[in-house]
């Protein structure tokens, strides 16, 4: 059983992170017993990812029609902050040593940005955001080398299923409570855990950004909706695949798999499997 710990920020406590939070039990393989909320520091730094248990279920992913069964898995309880992607970015924890051209860092770790995305948004305590579907898959990699356990994205029905715990999408009032979109937003992201969190515990999984994950096609998209989206257009089943204009005016060639400048509304979360 994994024991329940306090999230650890380099930057300090992220405003009203555990508004409307639930705690949540579930079975996490044979003999583990009921598994329990836990946050996962990243070694060499005081940064912290909490990750909360989803109960096995089954779900019919919107773009896929066929009913599945998923987890049971531990989900992030909100999108991925700035204060651990910069860690991977910028090696913060080896002391700032980043890829060189190389060894193994030189294809684990992304270049440097050319400017910060979203970068009006506020940095500690938001969520990361422009990252290729490849950054988010290369975190995961690293943080599952880093702790030995195994971290990656949710697939679609996976993130549906945590996104729905059990109940219909919110709206309305509940919609507002739940989510940062084009009604509440100011056209930016907020800190992440400031609405309330479904009956999982989780939280963001609509508005905020986007969340890449892998697609009942195999091909990546985006779920959920962001701070830009009207509420009609904010769901769980919500999808979105990239497009040119999320990277136009990346002025490299070929285009950077690490970033999409022109898509400041698109993040993740991650799952770690059993």
């Amino acid at each position: 059983m994994v024991g329940v710990a306090s999230l650890l920020l380099c930057a300090g406590a992220v405003e009203g992170q555990h508004a409307g939070h639930a705690t949540a039990s579930t079975q996490l393989g044979p003999g583990s017993g009921a598994a329990e909320a836990y946050t996962e520091t990243i070694s060499g730094t005081t940064v912290g990812i909490e990750m909360v248990p989803v109960p096995a279920g089954r779900v019919k992913a919107a773009a896929g029609g066929q009913e599945v069964a998923v987890g049971p898995f531990w989900i992030a309880r909100t999108e991925l902050l700035w204060d651990a992607y910069d860690v991977w970015v910028f090696g913060m924890d080896q002391g700032g040593q980043i890829a060189t051209g190389k060894g193994e860092d030189a294809v684990s770790r992304p270049s440097k940005p050319y400017l910060l995305p979203g970068q009006s948004f506020g940095h500690a305590g938001r969520p990361a955001l422009a990252m290729t579907f490849h950054g988010a898959e290369q975190f995961a990699r690293w943080l599952s080398e880093k702790t030995g356990k195994k971290y990656r994205l949710p697939t679609e029905a996976e993130w549906e299923h945590a996104c729905r715990a059990g109940a219909a999408d919110p709206m309305g009032a509940a919609l507002t409570d739940a989510a940062w979109f084009w009604d509440n937003s100011d056209e930016k992201t907020h800190a992440p855990g400031s609405r309330k969190a479904n009956g999982f515990g989780v939280a963001d999984m609509l508005g905020n950004v986007a969340e890449w994950v892998a697609g009942v096609d195999g091909e990546p998209v985006v779920k959920g909706g962001s701070y830009l989206e009207e509420a009609k257009d904010l769901s769980c089943g919500a999808r979105l695949k990239q497009t040119v204009a999320w990277n136009a005016t990346d002025p490299q060639l070929p285009k950077s798999r690490w970033w999409l400048p022109d898509a400041p509304f698109v993040g993740f979360r991650l799952l770690r499997e059993p």
